[in-house]
């Protein structure tokens, strides 16, 4: 009995599947071709759709990390900046004309061709508050040596100067930002003091070369190895440096102490120290004003003031002091700028005569130097293209300015050093 049930379940499926086999078999071609096409088609359809969907949406997402990633600034910073200048000077190129002005006052003109600064400077942001800040300057086109064969003079090699000008590294630090009110700043930076200093770029000063004032009796650019601590909260921005002091032995009559900020020797003498200081207010929209100063001392910081016989300098200090003021006004089509600067030395007596005294072959110039020093000047240009609607939309400026400046590099000079 159940082996009957079991033969007879299997036969019955199997007939089952037989007669709708059968059915399908025996349906009507065409209609089941074009039931085949349709579902093809619709398949076709959504497979078309799906995958366009799919495209535009990797489409945005992609656009969307490009734009991402190009919107964020580069690490990298790459610049620089150079002046190609041609003057025509209509003063006497003798060297002795500020002596003797009536003797040299009818002299032609003359004129010159110069690359005064060529920079080029590199920037990395590490991230984390840390940057880095690289300059390289050129200037007077840089300098150039080489050894010739004189054959006027037996065939004798000597050294010739090919180009005079100066390669110099302005600028190397490490600086790390806590927030826009502390910065720290490590390394080979820019002195603060002065107007021309702080803003010594080509578009900050009006005239082919940098104003002469603070260009004489400064050093310019002034730049120092040491450690600086800067920041700006809200409309004040101050800085402080820590550098090392000037060297009294490179002070000169014409440029005062310009020439103790460098070295003659393969490293700079710190025997004595100093520090710097300036602070901008921007309170006023449109006006900068601006306070800095140095004080340091400077005859100790030599190597010649270690010989022998030099016991009766051993209480020369020779401290420099600077105190400078500028200001900028950029509005209503104007700008103006000006700057003062005093700086006192004192022992400047002894240190005229140490400096007299020196050696032929010594880095100094033998020369005499005044207690005191001062530079001023004002200048003034307005935006002619202000005036043309179409040249001020389009962003042109064109200023026609004037300067007026005033310096002294021995003022007084003590009479027991030198008096004319």
């Amino acid at each position: 009995m159940r082996l009957g049930i079991l033969l007879f379940t299997p036969i019955f499926l199997l007939a089952g599947v037989t007669l709708h086999a059968q059915e399908a078999v025996n349906a009507p071609e065409p209609a089941a071709a074009a039931d085949s096409a349709a579902n093809a088609e619709l398949k076709a359809q959504l497979k078309a759709e799906l995958l366009s969907e799919i495209r535009a949406e990797l489409s945005s997402e992609v656009k969307t990390a490009v734009s991402k990633e190009a919107d964020k600034p580069s690490r990298l910073t790459v610049g620089g900046y150079g002046e190609a200048v041609m003057t025509r000077n209509f003063f006497s190129d003798n060297y002795l004309r500020y002596i003797s002005p009536d003797k040299y006052k009818n002299d032609k003109s003359h004129g010159r061709f110069d690359l005064p600064h060529v920079v080029i400077y590199l920037g990395y942001d590490f991230g984390r508050g840390w940057s880095m800040g690289t300059e390289i300057e050129f200037e007077h086109g840089g300098t150039e040596s080489a050894f010739e064969t004189e054959f006027e003079e037996g065939g004798e090699y000597e050294s010739e100067i090919e180009r005079g000008g100066e390669v110099a590294l302005e600028q190397f630090w490490l600086q790390k930002s806590f927030s826009p009110a502390f910065n720290l700043r490590l390394g080979h930076m820019i002195v603060p003091v002065g107007g021309t200093n702080q803003h010594h770029m080509p578009t900050e000063f009006f005239g082919v070369y940098r104003p002469e004032g603070e260009n004489t009796i400064l050093p310019c650019t002034w730049h120092e190895t040491g450690i600086s601590l800067w920041g700006r909260a809200g409309d004040w921005r101050y800085e402080v440096m820590f550098l090392p002091g000037l060297d009294s032995d490179r002070f000169g009559d014409n440029g005062w102490v310009s020439g103790g900020a460098g070295s003659p020797y393969e490293f700079k003498i710190a025997n004595a120290y100093a520090g710097a200081f300036r602070i901008d207010n921007y309170s006023v929209p449109g006006l900068r004003l601006s306070l800095s100063g140095y004080a340091g001392n400077s005859f100790s910081n030599t190597l010649s003031a270690n010989r022998t016989g030099a016991d009766r300098y051993k209480d020369v200090k020779g401290t420099v002091m600077i105190g400078a003021f500028d200001f900028l006004y950029d509005a209503h089509n104007w700008i103006v700028r000006g700057n003062f600067d005093y700086g006192h030395l004192t022992n400047s007596d002894k240190i005229s005569q140490f400096n007299r005294d020196m050696p032929n072959a010594s880095p100094s110039p033998k020369q005499y130097v005044g207690s005191d020093a001062i530079a001023t000047g004002v200048e003034a240009g307005y935006d002619i293209f202000s005036q043309i609607r179409k040249l001020k939309e389009r962003g042109h400026r064109f200023y026609v300015f004037g300067r007026y400046e005033f310096y002294d590099s021995m003022c007084p000079v003590l009479k027991k050093v030198y008096s004319d």
